[in-house]
């Protein structure tokens, strides 16, 4: 073999491992992408849900809290950063209820979401392995009368509720709702008789399944009901459509201070994914806290944001009294107990949580380990 054809067998053999070792250079940053964990993270339209919506939204404008999420393909996935290092990919999830949300976490489907915390209890009553990590929010309920009322505070609704001859309907959205379950605790501390039987005459209040928020509307102007309580943005909504009159924010309602920071929706993340990935959860509910306080102090930013998002108005999220917070507070503690008290009562639980007390589940039911502790 001549002088030749050896240096150019050489030449080969060195331009292919360069071929090769430039194949493997350029698959590193894709190989170490592939590592990242995929997580589902489902939420809904809703403004409960306003801070995990703007941090989507806001993406690297918030790159300043530390942590955020990097836009892969808009609305659809996103890394989660650790400052310039990312730690999961998240895949978006739009849910149409809490109920559809747990039913993904039983099937394996759903890793990380924000949902009621009713519902994450039935799912885990059902024996579906999730933890509540926070709340998302509180307060930002309403009872809202016919616009033509000029009823305001609690006083003057009880007032109403006392002199009139007929029981006074009130409707709600959902038998597990917020609204619902404070309106009926409130009223039954305050001594008035309330029930949900048609036919009970010598009741103060009758209280009416309206089965969907969008009924709450058509059934005031219909005479369906005398009023309906209803959650953020709804009330305000109402008030910016004059089909609607706020008599007074459900965390006014007696005895005082009681229904203040009472629990509604959660974020919620399987037990295997609590166990495989505890610092992509510390930093999802780090990004939850920051962003909300960010919502919290930006109303009319949030509001355009949120309008933009999921078409809700934004000047009644802008008026909207809901509280963003990642803070499981004492009183956010009793309004879980109560919810766990009420479900029992109407025979909700059949499994994991029946005849339970909150002291009994738990452990069962919230892990606060990845809140932190500044």
């Amino acid at each position: 073999m001549t002088r030749m054809s050896l240096s150019v067998s050489r030449f080969k053999r060195i331009f292919g491992l360069f071929l090769v070792l430039a194949a493997i250079l350029s698959a590193g940053p894709s190989m170490a992408e592939e590592k990242l964990p995929v997580l589902n993270v489902g939420y809904i339209f809703t403004t409960h849900h306003s801070p995990f919506i703007v941090a989507m939204a806001q993406n690297e404008e918030f790159k300043e809290f530390g942590v955020h999420l990097r836009p892969v393909v808009d609305k659809l996935k996103y890394e989660l950063m650790d400052g310039d290092k990312p730690l999961a990919l998240f895949n978006i999830i739009v849910n149409k209820s809490g109920s559809e949300t747990t039913t993904m976490f039983a099937q394996g489907n759903m890793d990380i979401a924000l949902a009621s915390g009713t519902a994450i209890m039935a799912g885990i009553d059902q024996g579906t392995p999730m933890k509540m990590l926070c709340p998302t929010h509180v307060d930002g309920m309403g009872l809202v009368f016919p616009p033509q009322s000029t009823l305001k505070g609690w006083d003057q609704v009880a007032e109403y509720i006392r002199a009139s001859e007929q029981p006074v309907k009130i409707g709600y959205h959902s038998p597990t709702s917020a609204p619902r379950i404070i309106i009926e605790g409130a009223l039954q501390k305050a001594g008035l008789k309330v029930t949900q039987d048609a036919t009970a005459q010598d009741a103060d209040v009758l209280l009416v399944d309206l089965k969907s928020t969008s009924n709450f509307i058509p059934a005031l102007t219909s005479g369906q009901v005398d009023a309906w309580v209803g959650p953020a943005p709804h009330p305000e909504v109402s008030e910016l459509k004059k089909v609607g009159h706020i008599a007074l924010d459900l965390r006014d309602l007696p005895p005082a201070g009681a229904w203040h920071n009472f629990p509604c929706c959660v974020m919620a993340a399987r037990d295997a994914v609590i166990a495989e990935h505890p610092e992509v959860l510390r930093k999802t509910v780090e990004l939850l806290t920051k962003s909300g306080e960010w919502c919290n102090e930006h109303k009319a930013e949030e509001g355009g944001i949120l309008a933009g998002w999921t078409g809700s108005p934004a000047e009644a999220v802008q008026k909207s009294t809901i509280v963003y917070t990642t803070d499981p507070s004492e009183n956010w503690m009793l309004g879980q107990g109560t919810y766990l008290d009420i479900l029992n009562s109407m025979n909700k639980f059949r499994g994991e949580l029946k005849g339970k007390s909150l002291a009994e589940v738990k452990d069962k039911l919230f892990d606060f380990s990845f809140l932190s502790k500044n």
